[in-house]
């Protein structure tokens, strides 16, 4: 049995991950390292196999601890989700973010390093395996106009204080990569959205404030595109890039799916009027535009073309599908 540091594994993508990955994997103990915080929940563990599941409440950036957690279950890899995330936060108290993601994958990957290496291109022979996987965002890229699409060699360009914290993460275990040829892969995501999402999340706002007959909130004039992806979709993804992308690597994961802001309230309104009709008129009637969010970028569209090409991942589920399913 393979013990593996699982950071942020109560949050949204990771608790989804814990679930997927211990169901497909017979062979790995998942160490759960989470501070709780109000986007981790311990309910979104329910279900999980316990005896090939650790939970541990701690801060990533707690030196000690970190250490102490790979001394204590001899950890083999690390896959990090753990981050400050929900861009109006970042706006409103830019600090913990940059405590958190920058600070804290650079604690992880220098305990990391010094626990599996002996010094620089020198992996300890137990260890010569054990990878690194950092998980980021398709912000760190921007914004785009009207065409093209993020690849791995679009330059950083990050916007709000969360993609800026996100990009330094990036460029953080980049060097480690680069300095002291460590085992890495990052991957940068799309939009993600499924089960487990915290209620501040787009999708589930629109839900929720439709379900409740409450104004449903859409920023400015609606038109900001994203490119939508199913959680167990990303989840695959990172399994396949984990087990199979090339060291020092970044892989971007997108749905195939771009959408505005409107288009998704829309479809939303639609499959709810279908499913639970209101007692008079359509949930659209709901849609209120309110003030824009500071420095909202206007368009995300991923080419993840080099992930379906060299590991073969392809995305499972179309956008109706994963909408009809949490609704």
């Amino acid at each position: 049995m393979k013990n593996i540091l699982v950071t942020g594994g109560a949050g949204f993508i990771g608790s989804n991950f814990v679930h997927y990955f211990l169901a497909k994997h017979s062979d790995y103990h998942l160490i759960n390292l989470d501070l709780l915080t109000y986007a981790g929940n311990l309910e979104n563990l329910s279900g999980v196999d316990e005896s090939k599941h650790t939970f541990v409440k701690g801060d990533i950036c707690d030196r000690p601890l970190v250490e102490s957690l790979f001394e204590k279950y001899d950890i083999q890899g690390v896959i990090h989700f753990a981050a400050e995330s929900h861009v109006d936060n970042s706006i409103l108290d830019p600090d913990e973010f940059v405590r958190t993601n920058v600070m804290g994958t650079f604690t992880l990957i220098d305990v990391a390093r010094k626990f599996w290496m002996d010094g620089p291109f020198n992996y300890k022979d137990k260890y010569k395996n054990c990878r690194f996987h950092h998980i980021s965002t398709d912000e760190v890229y921007g914004t785009l106009g009207d065409t093209g699409y993020f690849t791995e060699e679009t330059p950083y360009a990050p916007n709000s204080p969360y993609s800026a914290s996100k990009a330094s993460s990036d460029m953080i275990v980049r060097s480690y990569f680069h300095t002291f040829g460590m085992n890495v892969v990052t991957t940068n995501c799309s939009n993600n959205y499924g089960p487990r999402q915290h209620d501040e999340k787009l999708i589930p706002t629109i839900i929720r404030s439709a379900l409740a007959s409450k104004p449903i909130p859409i920023y400015g004039d609606g038109k900001n595109i994203r490119d939508w992806l199913f959680v167990d979709d990303h989840c695959s993804a990172i399994d396949v890039v984990y087990h199979k992308g090339r060291a020092g690597e970044t892989y971007n994961v997108g749905g195939d799916a771009e959408k505005t802001n409107l288009e998704v309230v829309h479809t939303i309104c639609e499959i709810l009027d279908n499913k639970k009709p209101r007692a008079t008129g359509s949930y659209k009637d709901l849609i209120t535009f309110v003030k824009d969010r500071p420095g909202h970028d206007k368009r995300y569209a991923i080419d993840a073309s080099k992930l379906k090409s060299e590991l073969g991942w392809k995305p499972e589920h179309t956008f109706m599908q994963g909408l009809e399913t949490i609704v």
